[in-house]
This record gives structure tokens, C-alpha cells and sequence, in this order.
């Protein structure tokens, strides 16, 4: 990689700067309104932007990267997943939509409308046929909701490998493994069959479809045998103690990526480490402020909270 994004990254510095620490969540989690804890993060971040201002700010410097549109996919394909929905239900899927979004959402409107996916981006078009001739043959919504978040992975990692940069193939391997293991684990515990998982789980370099099928149709037991065997004896455990301590384990790993991609001179690797780190900033802000409305102890808020940044 060249130089070419150098004043990206320069900016991308600047900014990390404004990202709140470990002590300054401390100082949010222990204020006590909510008025209060925005007086802090303003303070110190100024104010929070959300992530469609930070994907706009990162395109003014690099609209060209390919590799950093694939830290969108996820968000694409769940609003392929609202518009079919809404194109089923004959509702307004604009109220579904989540951004920043590589595909222009009144494109992905018109595109269901219309029935026409040639209007996609050609790696989002069979997916968008598939999964709409699917839930008409089977009005089986968990089942389209399963297959769209499936291609999305695999999207995701194909495209990653083609543009052979190593963060992003990192990240594409460790997004989809952790998606896959919880899909197995959901799977597992619910009975579900072979055909179902086939078109639930992706599969990756890191573990195999098959291996993660084969296991979850054995029970959770075995499931959690596959992972220990295959270097993810962690998150089996936490999937035996406590479920939701592997989401926040999953978060944990793609904020541990960033850590050698924020310190990269020129190239994508800093700005898509600083959109996950701001990914990671807003989410922890959410928990705090849910955790605090519900009355939830401090150490506990504390525990809950992603790795951060800086």
C-alpha cells in the first residue's frame, strides 16, 4: 500500500485523540443522570457523532477503498433483509434501515419493488433472489433472516480475500467465526435440523461449516468439544457459563485486531481500526446508559464493557 490515504491517517490520529479512555467510561458509568453523563462525553469527545457522520468523514479521504466498504456489509445485508421483509408485509422498510450503508437505501427499496436485483451491487443480487424466492416458498422468515446474514459472511470473506489485505481478512475470518459459533450453539440448542444449518452457518479458514454442522447436530456438548479442538476452548466455556459473556468476547477480538492496524503509517488498516474503535466508544455509551435507566449495579456495568481504544 502506498501513500495515498497519508493525510487520512493523519486526521484519523487527530481525532483519536477525542476518544473516550477506560477512566473516562469510569466517570460516565458513576455520574449519576443522564444529562450528566452527556455533560461528560462532551467534554471530552465533544459532540458524539454517530457512525454515518464517522463512515462520511473516513469517504472524504478514501471513497475509493473497497477494503473499507467491507466493514459495511453486515449493515447492507440486514437491510436486505428489512426491505424484503417490508416488500412481504407491504410496509415502509425505511423505518428498518440501519446506516452508514454501502447501497443507497431508496435504490434497495426500488430494487424489491421493482423485483429487479440487477438494480444491486453484484455481490448483494443472488442473495436478494435467493432468499426472496425462499421466504415465498416457505414463508419461513428465520429461515431467510438465517441464509442473508449467512451470504453476508461469506461475502464479506470472499471479498476481503480478493483485496489481500491482511487486517481485513482478519477481520472477515474473526467477525465469521464468532457469528458462526453462535449460530452452532442457537442451533444446537434448539434441535435445529442439517438443512437449516446448512443455510445458516458460513464456515471460515478458521473453523470448517461442516466440522460446526456435524458438532451442533451431536448437542451442545459436542459443539463445545469442536471448539476446544479447534482453538476456541474460551469460548466454549463462556458458551457454558454464561452466554452472553461470548458476545462480549466476540466484540473483545475485533477491538484486539485493531491494535497492530492503528499503528500503520499509510494505508486502510488505521481508518478501519478507528471505525471500530468508534463502533466500540457508542456501544459502550448505550450500556451504560440502559444498564444505569434499569438500575443495574456499577461493577456489574463495568464488567459489560467492551475493550476500548485507547
Amino acid at each position: 500500500m502506498g501513500t495515498e490515504y497519508a493525510s487520512a491517517v493523519a486526521a484519523v490520529k487527530a481525532m483519536e485523540m477525542n476518544l473516550l479512555s477506560q477512566s473516562d467510561m469510569e466517570q460516565v458509568i458513576n455520574a449519576p443522570t443522564r444529562a450528566e453523563r452527556e455533560v461528560l462525553v462532551r467534554a471530552k469527545a465533544g459532540e458524539t457523532a454517530d457512525m454515518s457522520d464517522v463512515w462520511e468523514m473516513l469517504m472524504t479521504y478514501a471513497s475509493d477503498s473497497e477494503e473499507l466498504k467491507i466493514l459495511l456489509y453486515r449493515n447492507d445485508f440486514h437491510n436486505l433483509k428489512a426491505a424484503l421483509k417490508a416488500l412481504i408485509s407491504n410496509r415502509d422498510p425505511s423505518v428498518y434501515y440501519i446506516t452508514p450503508s454501502n447501497v443507497e437505501l431508496e435504490t434497495l427499496t426500488a430494487a424489491f419493488r421493482e423485483k429487479d436485483a440487477d438494480m444491486l451491487p453484484q455481490h448483494m443480487r443472488e442473495t436478494a433472489r435467493e432468499a426472496y424466492d425462499l421466504l415465498v416458498r416457505t414463508m419461513d422468515g428465520q429461515l431467510s433472516d438465517s441464509y442473508i446474514d449467512c451470504s453476508a459472511l461469506q461475502e464479506m470473506q470472499k471479498s476481503a480475500e480478493r483485496s489481500g489485505n491482511g487486517f481485513m481478512k482478519q477481520f472477515a475470518a474473526v467477525t465469521t467465526v464468532c457469528a458462526d459459533i453462535k449460530t452452532a450453539y442457537r442451533c444446537s440448542r434448539m434441535g435445529k435440523s442439517r438443512q437449516f444449518m446448512e443455510t445458516a452457518i458460513s464456515g471460515s479458514s478458521e473453523i470448517s461449516k461442516e466440522a460446526l454442522i456435524r458438532a451442533a447436530l451431536s448437542g451442545t456438548e459436542a459443539l463445545f468439544t469442536c471448539l476446544d479442538n479447534s482453538g476456541y476452548g474460551e469460548a466454549a466455556e463462556l458458551l457454558r457459563e454464561n452466554p452472553a459473556e461470548f458476545e462480549k468476547w466476540c466484540d473483545d477480538a475485533i477491538m484486539e485486531l485493531t491494535a497492530s492496524a492503528r499503528m500503520k503509517a499509510f494505508g486502510i488498516e488505521p481508518l478501519a481500526a478507528y471505525y471500530i474503535a468508534k463502533e466500540a466508544e457508542l456501544k459502550n455509551l448505550r450500556i451504560i446508559n440502559v444498564c444505569r435507566e434499569c438500575g443495574t449495579a456499577r461493577e456489574t456495568i463495568t464488567e459489560r464493557m467492551r475493550k476500548l481504544y485507547v
